[in-house]
């Protein structure tokens, strides 16, 4: 099912490109702009979740320099069945976190600093959860390539003001064409990519939910980073808009009602919808009910990563190096502050 999605969706944002070329160059640019969509697709299915982190400026590390962060998710992906993915940090103070990659063998999870140094360690485990399920449902192919897609359609879109309108571009539909291009492409490319996110958002939160065990974490750090998104840019995003609807939470300033123009539902709505499922569940609230990390040794944790990690094989390399000169798994004051602030 998810193939088809994906075949469907690619076909959707090349016959777009075909009509943006099209409009800007009549037969000859279609023509063109079937070629570039060719070149995008296979381009993208191959690199787009490297573009993605080059962008982000984020880093790869291990269990040397961000031991707590790596050990969550290296429980989180055992307890959900899938392979280890590698796993990235972005110096960054807003909080948010997303997973890109083309398959779950090839699948990469990032979180930002500001993450990891504002959220406690179980809120910290359910937003990894959540990015894991996107790894599990293999969105992350999807949603990588429409984030490539767009951003191409929108720089078509771009250069239309300049080669469309003239005769010796065979543009059927002169200035109106230039201007369909200029305009209702970019818009479309962001409808089809609003849709695409907003329709999987809430099934990883379920999904992230189970893996992690608790649903009130999950809707715990959707409130924190709902509130540090508002108050903190992301310059990174805010340069590349097309790749916002890969984090959990939309990057982007004045990005928070749930309606056509949101990359994200909205959190309140998702914030519900996790307490529902507790309740459904029988779960405590966060404050009765205790960090699985910290139960005492006689107890079932409650958690995946309750019982101490599985021993990490020795390195054969030397440890990748830590790349802001600190270490983001600082103090373990975790009930007050959270574990690497």
């Amino acid at each position: 099912m998810n193939t088809l999605r994906t075949t469907m969706l690619l076909a959707a944002m090349t016959a777009l490109f075909m009509g943006v070329g099209y409009l800007i160059g009549g037969s000859g640019g279609m023509i063109i702009a079937l070629l570039l969509a060719a070149g995008t697709n296979l381009f993208s299915y191959w690199n787009a979740d490297k573009m993605v982190l080059s962008m982000n400026r984020a880093v790869e590390v291990d269990e040397k320099n961000a031991p707590e962060y790596y050990a969550i998710v290296r429980a989180l992906a055992k307890q959900a069945g899938l392979p280890m993915p590698k796993t990235y940090l972005i110096d960054n103070p807003q909080p948010n976190a997303f997973a890109t990659g083309r398959n779950p063998e090839n699948a990469a999870v990032a979180a930002s600093t500001g993450l990891l140094q504002r959220l406690s360690h179980e809120e910290v485990a359910a937003v990894m959860a959540h990015e894991l399920a996107h790894v599990q449902h293999r969105d992350t192919l999807t949603m990588t390539i429409v984030a490539t897609l767009a951003g191409a359609i929108s720089m078509l879109g771009n250069f239309a003001f300049f080669l469309g309108g003239s005769r010796e571009n065979n543009n059927p539909f002169g200035f109106v064409g230039v201007l369909v291009a200029m305009l209702v492409a970019p818009f479309a490319a962001m409808i089809v990519q609003m849709a695409v996110s907003r329709t999987r958002e809430y099934e990883a939160d379920r999904r992230g939910a189970e893996i992690c065990g608790n649903p009130l974490w999950l809707a715990s750090a959707l409130n924190k980073i709902a509130r540090g998104a508002e108050q903190i840019p992301n310059e990174d995003a805010e340069r590349n808009p097309a790749m916002a609807h890969l984090f959990i939470i939309n990057p982007l300033h004045g990005e928070r009602m749930d309606n056509l123009f949101s990359t994200h539902p909205s959190t309140e709505n998702r914030i519900a919808a996790l307490q529902e499922m507790a309740r459904a569940m029988g779960g405590a609230s966060p404050a009765r009910r205790e960090a699985p990390t910290r139960t005492a040794a006689n107890e079932t944790p409650a958690g995946p990563w309750g019982k101490p990690a599985d021993p990490a094989p020795e390195a054969e390399s030397p440890p990748k190096p830590n790349p802001w000169g600190r270490n983001p798994t600082g103090p373990r004051n975790v009930r007050s502050r959270g574990p690497w602030s």
